[in-house]
């Protein structure tokens, strides 16, 4: 899953080279590839474990693997082949593999998304008892904070519920990853006040007071608010909003898929922003990478996902 264009400045400063420096210095985690066949995902695979963040086991067909490899001149030899027949049966292997403990994250190859959820969201597949959704965290040239926005690529027309482990999620996303603590969070709408007209303002009134009660924790949550009162401190003050999250939100939060995929490449195409993305509320974190995905945009993924997966694993360990 993708959102950004090719972009001509690949040589800007980057939001994310802190975060790619900060994975550097943990152990790489180990990644199952899911049907890695065509350039794309293979030399994404090759410049991740380069740089010291995954640490690759290739999942699908063993033939149509090298046979790309060897087309683009690939070098993969180093890494670990599971064969499995076609792209179906791939997914269904690394669902199976995390089930044994074999690796902790999994990362989507040249298969579509909707084969790769598939198996996840099966009966005997990944979930938890969290809702699972996706997040795009978006380095934007012109806002000073990285950016979240959520959900723009899982859950169409998510309601109360599912809206609260999408928070939820993004919350736990940006602390565990070392973005920061107390995130501050937008949950946007057309207006930023409520009415029945607009059922989304309404959710956005009941997600703030879930949260006052305690059943969102870690973040400061702010809502109904427009995307311009949200991002700019002076809309706010025009608008007379005052809070701590007006005007510098960290976490977008929106109404519906639709919304979101159009604000995620607004943001991509207009503002000239990179989008890495990541899956949470399954077992492991899950890397949806895509061909048009920057270099730096796929290294931000992996980066993103193994300091989450590391964080995961520390606290495992001092629970047990």
């Amino acid at each position: 899953m993708s959102v950004q264009p090719v972009h001509a400045d690949e040589g800007r400063p980057s939001k994310y080279d802190r975060l790619i420096a900060m994975a550097k210095t943990i152990p790489p985690a180990t990644t199952l590839v899911v049907h890695p066949c065509d350039e794309s995902s293979l030399r994404g695979v090759v410049e991740a474990t380069d740089a010291g963040l995954i640490k690759p086991i290739l999942v699908g067909p063993t033939a149509k693997i090298k046979d790309a490899a060897s087309k683009h001149g690939i070098d993969i030899s180093r890494f670990e082949i599971v064969d499995a027949p076609h792209s179906e049966a791939a997914a269904g292997k690394a669902v199976e593999m995390i089930h044994e403990a074999k690796a902790e994250l999994l990362m989507k190859g040249s298969l579509h998304t909707d084969e790769l959820m598939r198996s996840v969201t099966a009966k005997t597949g990944l979930r938890t008892e969290r809702r699972i959704s996706h997040v795009f965290i978006m380095d934007v040239p012109t806002y000073g904070d990285t950016i979240f926005v959520t959900d723009a690529a899982i859950n169409i027309f998510p309601d109360l519920d599912c809206k609260r482990d999408i928070i939820q999620n993004a919350i736990d996303l940006f602390v565990q990853a070392g973005f920061g603590s107390l995130p501050r969070v937008a949950i946007l709408s057309a207006v930023e006040t409520v009415t029945a007209k607009i059922p989304s303002t309404i959710e956005a009134a009941a997600l703030c007071k879930m949260a006052d009660r305690g059943q969102i924790i870690g973040g400061l949550l702010d809502g109904p608010l427009a995307f311009d009162n949200a991002v700019d401190m002076d809309a706010a003050r025009i608008k007379g909003i005052k809070s701590e999250v007006a005007g510098r939100a960290q976490i977008l939060v929106v109404p519906d898929l639709e919304a979101g995929n159009m604000l995620a490449k607004n943001l991509a195409y207009f503002a000239k922003a990179d989008g890495a993305g990541i899956v949470l509320g399954a077992r492991v974190p899950i890397v949806l990478t895509s061909r048009s995905d920057s270099l730096r945009a796929r290294m931000a993924s992996c980066a993103v996902a193994t300091l989450y997966a590391h964080a995961r694993r520390r606290r495992a360990a001092a629970v047990a």
